[in-house]
């Protein structure tokens, strides 16, 4: 089996506030036959600039993404909101620019939401690895909607010996997060949050998983500040057989 080298973007908010998602990203990565890099030129991919409006620091913070990762084969993301910023809407950025827009469209071609890359590209699974506990999923907007990430994270957990499923009522729904969105309306964001936390309590489940930690921790929020014992995690720490940790929250 070829070797791929695929960059590891790693997202703003995993650096912060999570890394051991991005650790779990590459040991899942590696497990499924790719040499991972690090590019250290990274940074925001720009997307809460390009969400505000302030379109010159979205260009200049894609600029310098770009840059770092146009060498590499493949660019892995564990974020679908992130990686949907870099495969959509990079190009739309760069749309009147010669210079800048086949750069873009090259990296935004190459640049995969972790999910999507294992399950899809690679057809790996997780072996050997038991989760014994029920889970429910949310399935976070921009990685469903720009980026079609539904099928592919469900693919991979069946494949956890242990780990059983509850459905959850709104799946697909908006948890109230939407980068930006929560900081400029609070109220109605908290509102869509409290909604989203009554139907996780109401599957049963013992853990919610999704794939971007910025709903994971807006979730795991509302569902602590409740009094609920759901447990929080980034999908790929289970896929990766990191799931025996701390959960979204419970850290320090």
């Amino acid at each position: 089996m070829r070797t791929r080298r695929v960059a590891l973007f790693v997202t703003c908010l995993v650096d912060l506030m999570r890394p051991r998602i991005g650790f779990a990203a590459i040991r899942a990565l590696e497990a499924a036959g790719c040499e991972v890099v690090v590019p250290e030129g990274q940074t925001c991919c720009g997307q809460p600039a390009l969400n505000s409006g302030d379109r010159d620091h979205a260009v200049a913070l894609a600029q310098q993404t770009i840059a770092a990762l146009e060498p590499y084969e493949a660019v892995v993301v564990p974020s679908g909101s992130c990686a949907g910023t870099i495969r959509c809407h990079y190009p739309e950025l760069f749309e009147h620019d010669a210079a800048w827009l086949p750069r873009a469209q090259a990296v935004a071609g190459r640049t995969f939401e972790i999910m999507a890359w294992l399950d899809e590209v690679c057809g790996w699974k997780p072996e050997g690895v038991r989760v014994d506990a029920k889970a429910t999923y949310h399935d976070s907007c921009s990685g469903l909607r720009e980026l079609g990430i539904k099928a592919q994270p469900r693919r991979l957990l069946k494949n956890v010996e242990g780990l059983s499923f509850a459905p959850l009522a709104g799946e697909e729904t908006c948890c109230g997060f939407g980068g930006t969105f929560c900081v400029k309306y609070p109220a109605i964001s908290n509102a869509i949050v409290g909604e989203k936390a009554d139907a996780i309590d109401a599957t049963g489940a013992d853990l919610l998983l999704a794939g971007d930690l910025g709903c994971l921790m807006n979730m795991a929020g509302k569902l602590n500040r409740k009094g609920s014992k759901v447990r929080a995690y980034h999908a790929i720490e289970l896929i990766a057989g990191m799931g025996d940790g701390p959960a979204i929250g419970e850290e320090g």
